[in-house]
């Protein structure tokens, strides 16, 4: 039996059709899931995972809903209902916000940050909760931003604390019933979230010399560790913060 294999599993992973969304939703399918891969703007990124999907067999379904509004989380919840022959499981990796100094901040910026990033994560908590059950695993993508202080980054890291705060508690109240629901805080990964940043080069130099890899995590990387949280391979953990950084926050 392979205890890493996801096969009989249905993952709704959110932002799962770009950069660390994309390479776990790939990871996942590979491993034998049905992934439902859920995104909003960038058809061609879609286009583009759907047509290897396709070119590698892989059961990738692709679900555009805003996660943000009503209307998308209800779309989220028709989608994931009617099919108890596989075990439900949710992967939160839909993330956004503005790159800012603290006092150029607004209560807009305020409030968008945090309806995806933490508020959608809740809401499809509870519109999921009806249909998990034993085995059913949940992951919210974390960042360093949740724990440390990161240049330009108030918003985002405040609300990724807050997210792992969110999945603590819910982690303590689900795990009885059998569902486990853990964390995964990436390190520095090339994905287009740099291209925020006007100093991009020289912050992608600095976070691969800090590493003790010298180099960025990759995106594989993160999808193996999060396969492994949805496995039954990591069945006795629970509201765990797994961080794959390449050892950077341990020398800092």
């Amino acid at each position: 039996m392979d205890i890493f294999a996801l096969s009989g599993r249905r993952i709704l992973v959110t932002g799962g059709t770009r950069g660390i969304g994309r390479a776990i939703s790939l990871r996942f399918a590979r491993a034998g899931a049905r992934v439902v891969a859920n995104y909003v703007r960038g058809r061609e990124a879609a286009d583009e995972l759907e047509s290897c999907a396709r070119d590698e067999g892989l059961d990738i379904s692709l679900l555009r809903a805003d996660v943000t509004s009503k209307k998308g989380i209800d779309i989220i919840h028709e989608a994931m209902i009617g099919d108890d022959t596989l075990i439900p499981g949710l992967v939160h990796c839909a993330a956004t916000g503005v790159h800012r100094p603290f006092a150029e901040l607004t209560l807009r910026h305020f409030d968008w940050t945090m309806s995806l990033n933490v508020r959608a994560f809740f809401e499809l908590l509870q519109v999921l909760r009806p249909i998990l059950r034993k085995g059913s695993a949940v992951v919210a993508v974390s960042s360093e931003g949740a724990s440390r202080a990161v240049p330009d980054y108030t918003l985002i890291g405040t609300s990724k604390g807050a997210l792992e705060s969110l999945a603590r508690h819910a982690a303590a109240e689900l795990a009885p019933d059998g569902i486990r629901v853990n964390i995964l805080s990436p390190g520095s990964v090339l994905t287009e979230a740099w291209d925020a940043f006007p100093d991009k080069g020289q912050r992608i130099e600095a976070a691969a010399a800090r590493s003790p890899l010298g180099r960025l995590t990759e995106l594989e990387e993160v999808a193996q560790a999060a396969q492994f949280l949805v496995s039954d391979a990591a069945s006795g953990i629970v509201g765990h913060t797994l961080v794959v950084d390449g050892g950077k926050r341990i020398v800092e």
